[in-house]
C-alpha cells in the first residue's frame, strides 16, 4: 500500500472515530457516563495506527476506564479534558516501550486526542451545569415547602396561643381556690403541667416559623460554645460520649440574640449526643469568614437515611422512637437560623454520624 493510501486510510479511520464520539455524546445518559467512557474509549482505540497495539486510558475526577487492565512500561500520547477552563482530567494513549517509540505516535493522533478531549470536556460541563441546575432546584423546592410550613405552623401556634394561656390562667386560679379550701389539687396540678408543656410546644412551633421576638446585639459566638458544652457537660459524661472543640480564635462576632445563638448549639449538641454511640466522638467547628461565621457540628452515629434528608428540619418529625422525642429541636434550629438571615444543612459524613453547618452573617 502506498504511503498515501496509508495516509488516506488513517485520515478515514480519525474521521470515522470523530463522527462515532459525537454520536455517542449526543445518545449520553447522564447516569451512565463510565459506559460512555468505555465506548469513547474503544473507539478511540480502533482510530490509531496500530489499534491492536494501542490502548486508550480516560480519566476524569469521578470516573477512569482504560482498554487494558494493566498498563506498564508504555510509551504515551496525551490530551487534557479541561472543564470551565481547567484541566479535570486526561486521555492518554499507550504503546508498549518495549516495542515502540513516543515518535511512532502520528502527529494526526495528537489532533484526535485533542479533539475528543474537547468534546469529552463539553459533555462533563453539560453534565456539571445539569448537576448543579438539578441540585438548586431541589435546593428552592425544599426553601418552599419549609416556607409553607412555617406559614402554616405560624398560624397554627398563634391559633393555639389565645385558649393556651386561658386554660393555664383559670387552671391556676382554680388551684389558688382549692388551695385556700385545702382541697385536693392534683388534678388541677396536672392540667397546669399539660399547659405548660403545651405552651412550650407552641413556643418552639413559633420559633420554626421564625416568630419570636429577638433582643439582637453584637457578640462572641465562642463563649456561647463553651456555655452550651458547659451546660451538657454532665450528659457528655452520663453517656460516654467525647467532644472536641476546634476552634482556633479567640473570638468570633456577630450580631445575634445570645440566648437564641446558645439555644442553636444545645440543641444540635444535644441531638449529637443523643444519636453519638458509647465513646463516640462529638466535634464542635467554628470559623470566620470575611462576612460569615460557620459552624460545624458532627457525630459519630449512624447518620441519615437518603430519604430523611430533605425532612430533617420540618417540624414533628423525628428519627428517634416513639415517646423519645417531640421532633421540634431541630425545626427550632432551623427557625433561629432563618431567623438571622442565615443557612443551616444537615449531610451524611463520608465516614460515619452526620454534619450540620450553619452559616450566620457576622451583620
Amino acid at each position: 500500500m502506498s504511503t498515501i493510501e496509508q495516509a488516506l486510510k488513517e485520515r478515514i479511520k480519525e474521521l470515522t472515530c470523530l463522527y462515532e464520539v459525537s454520536s455517542i455524546i449526543v445518545n449520553t445518559d447522564i447516569e451512565l457516563i463510565g459506559d460512555t467512557l468505555k465506548a469513547i474509549a474503544f473507539s478511540l482505540k480502533k482510530a490509531f495506527q496500530f489499534p491492536k497495539k494501542t490502548d486508550i486510558e480516560i480519566i476524569t475526577e469521578s470516573h477512569a476506564f482504560s482498554t487494558k487492565v494493566k498498563l506498564e512500561n508504555t510509551v504515551t500520547l496525551h490530551s487534557e479534558i479541561n472543564l470551565f477552563n481547567e484541566a479535570k482530567g486526561k486521555i492518554v494513549a499507550h504503546l508498549k516501550a518495549s516495542e515502540y517509540h513516543a515518535d511512532d505516535f502520528l502527529e494526526e493522533e495528537q489532533l484526535l486526542l485533542n479533539n475528543v478531549a474537547l468534546k469529552l470536556g463539553s459533555l462533563l460541563e453539560r453534565i456539571e451545569i445539569q448537576k448543579n441546575e438539578i441540585s438548586l432546584k431541589r435546593q428552592m423546592e425544599h426553601a418552599d415547602r419549609l416556607g409553607i410550613l412555617g406559614e402554616i405552623t405560624a398560624g397554627i401556634a398563634h391559633e393555639l396561643n389565645t385558649p393556651l394561656a386561658n386554660i393555664l390562667g383559670f387552671a391556676e386560679l382554680l388551684k389558688s381556690d382549692l388551695d385556700a379550701k385545702k382541697m385536693s389539687s392534683e388534678d388541677v396540678d396536672k392540667i397546669i403541667k399539660n399547659a405548660i408543656f403545651s405552651r412550650e410546644v407552641v413556643k418552639k412551633l413559633m420559633f420554626f416559623a421564625c416568630e419570636m421576638p429577638q433582643e439582637k446585639k453584637r457578640v462572641n459566638i465562642i463563649p456561647n460554645i463553651r456555655n452550651a458544652i458547659n451546660l451538657l457537660d454532665a450528659t457528655f459524661k452520663k453517656e460516654q460520649v467525647k467532644y472536641l472543640i476546634n476552634v482556633k480564635d479567640e473570638a468570633l462576632w456577630l450580631r445575634a440574640d445570645p440566648i437564641q445563638l446558645t439555644q442553636i448549639v444545645f440543641n444540635l449538641l444535644m441531638n449529637a449526643i443523643y444519636f453519638s454511640p458509647k465513646n463516640g466522638l462529638v466535634i464542635i467547628e467554628a470559623k470566620g469568614t470575611k462576612n460569615e461565621i460557620i459552624l460545624k457540628i458532627s457525630d459519630e452515629g449512624k447518620g441519615f437515611a437518603d430519604e430523611d434528608l430533605d425532612k430533617v428540619f420540618q417540624p414533628f418529625f423525628t428519627t428517634k422512637p416513639l415517646g423519645e422525642g417531640s421532633g421540634l429541636g431541630l425545626s427550632v434550629v432551623h427557625g433561629i437560623v432563618a431567623s438571622h438571615k442565615g443557612t443551616i444543612t444537615a449531610e451524611n459524613n463520608p465516614n460515619k454520624g452526620a454534619i450540620f453547618t450553619i452559616t450566620l452573617p457576622k451583620e
